[in-house]
């Protein structure tokens, strides 16, 4: 496995209140992995951290390599690290087609350069083609959490953070995100997956890690973690 990024000793505070305790994470390139853990866990600190949103107090980030901790947010997405936020932000009063632009804001000023990845976007994701010209506060939460997805793959991740991408949504279009996330992972992108509904997150991730009050306490392969008696009884209702 070829690790794209990876963590080594990180802590986060927030004043004097020590969020993340010095933990160590490996993404292998081209898999997805996922972070199980309880809310207040650290889960989404870690994910801000990544991209520059929340300053480490300690610690190390590299992506490809590189070390990116210490960028700021702009340069951290433009090294090819994108996040879909919890509760998706979208902008309300602009239509779908201005919002899936400026996630491609580093990529060019031009529309006719966004046309080929404004095509494949909505061939991911049809209901928001048939849509396109509305405004995207009109959209149901599921179709948000679909234009929150493509407006972070127009800006050409390698990876991609998402942070809760199935909560508050109906069963049916929870099965229908986490078969689009499995697409694009088949398609060569490197997913790391915060997610509260541990059993979906399992059946797609190569890799996951269980974070419990800042610190990692269990990890392994996702398929593995399915059967693991501690797992099923703290987040799989065994």
């Amino acid at each position: 496995m070829k690790p794209l990024l990876r963590i080594a000793g990180l802590h986060v505070h927030y004043g004097a209140i020590e969020a993340v305790k010095g933990i160590d994470l490996i993404l292998g390139e081209g898999r997805i992995t996922t972070l199980l853990g309880a809310n207040g866990a650290g889960k989404s600190t870690i994910l801000l951290t990544i991209s520059g949103l929340v300053k480490a107090s300690s610690g190390s980030i590299h992506f490809d390599g590189r070390e990116v901790q210490n960028l700021p947010p702009h340069r951290i997405v433009g090294h090819g690290i994108v996040q879909v936020p919890e509760g998706r932000e979208i902008l309300a009063t602009l239509t779908i087609k201005e919002n899936l632009l400026l996630g491609a804001y580093r990529q060019s000023r031009h529309q006719a350069d966004l046309a080929p990845d404004l095509e494949n976007v909505l061939r991911l994701f049809p209901r928001l083609k048939e849509r396109l010209d509305g405004t995207a506060g009109n959209l149901s939460g599921g179709e948000q959490q679909m234009l929150a997805i493509a407006r972070a793959l127009m800006a050409r991740p390698r990876l991609l953070l998402l942070d809760e991408p199935s909560m508050g949504l109906a069963p049916l279009l929870v099965q229908e995100i986490f078969q689009t996330l499995r697409e694009l992972n088949q398609r060569g992108l490197t997913i790391f997956l915060v997610e509260q509904n541990a059993r979906q997150a399992l059946k797609i991730a190569d890799d996951a890690y269980v974070l419990e009050t800042g610190k990692t306490v269990l990890s392994g392969a996702g398929a593995e973690m399915l059967n693991n008696p501690r797992i099923i009884q703290a987040y799989l209702g065994g």
